[in-house]
Order: C-alpha cells, then structure tokens, then sequence
C-alpha cells in the first residue's frame, strides 16, 4: 500500500505546474540548462520532482549521466511513459542522451529528475539546489526554485505503475 502512496505522490509530481519562476540560464561545455524548476511537496511524500531544458550546442552528443542535491539521500533521472494505458515511470540507468544540437526537455509526465529519500520536504518558495554530471561536459550547481504543489490537471486515473531497470 505504501508504495501504491509513493506512486500516486510521484504522479502527482509529474504533471504540468503553471505560474512557477524558473531559475536562471547556466551553460557547462556545449550545454545550456534552462527554465530549471521543483514543485512543492505534499505532506508525507519522500520523493519529489525537478524539470528542466538542455540545449545541446556542440557538434557532438552528450549524456547527463548523474545528479546529487544536499536535500535527498539519492537523485535518478527518470522517464515517464505510457504502456497500454498505463503510466510507467523507470529510472535512465544509462543516464539521459543528449544529441547534438538539440533540446531535451525533462518535463512533467516525461523525463524529470526524481529527488528520492527527502527528509526536508520541499516547500514553495525555497530553491533546491542540484549537481548534475554529464559524460562529456562536467559537473554544474543548478538551482530549482520551487513553485505550487498543485497541478493544473487531473491525474491519470490511479493508472501507474514502476518499471525497473
């Protein structure tokens, strides 16, 4: 049951958030983070959600491969995904690609960061600071400012379900 719970909370945490302020523009090699952001967490969660957009600006491909905040005990990059009606969410073991010249958007019901083990809940108004590490270009701080806990949407019907890798 108690993992039923967390699942529901993370869909919650992935479906679109309006009105939130983004943190600004960071650039590390050939990539540019922006319109980073975090959703309040309800009460009793233990995970919550990061979203951003990485703008690959070289001429060769890139992966973010890792990600580490001070406010969760672990941070994975996650994929979201329907399955014959149902909401799949399963951690990027091989990390997430970036290819040349392109934009990933880790988005509400899509790729996203998932903060785990949160013992501090994170609470509108605060900034959730995030090292992301990718294959080629390093390391770089990006800060999530965190906006409502509310979604704009309803959820996907209690449809979900965690796809191991």
């Amino acid at each position: 049951m108690n993992r039923f719970i967390s699942s529901l909370i993370a869909v919650s945490l992935c479906v679109a958030t309006p009105g939130l302020a983004f943190a600004g523009d960071v650039t590390v090699g050939n990539l540019k983070i922006a319109a980073s952001y975090a959703r309040a967490m309800v009460p009793g969660a233990e995970v919550g959600g990061g979203y951003l957009t990485i703008t690959n600006t070289g001429k060769t491909d890139d992966r973010l491969i890792a990600a580490s905040s001070s406010r969760a005990g672990k941070v994975e990059v996650h994929e979201m995904r329907m399955d014959n009606d149902v909401m799949v969410m399963r951690q990027l073991a091989g990390g997430l690609p970036l290819p040349a010249g392109k934009t990933v958007q880790l988005k509400p019901g899509s790729y996203h960061l998932m903060f785990m083990e949160v013992v501090d809940p994170f609470k509108q108004g605060e900034t959730i600071r995030a090292r992301l590490t990718f294959e080629k270009a390093g390391s770089i701080d990006v800060d999530f400012p965190v906006g409502s806990a509310v979604a704009s949407r309803a959820d996907n019907g209690g449809k979900h379900a965690n796809a191991a890798e």
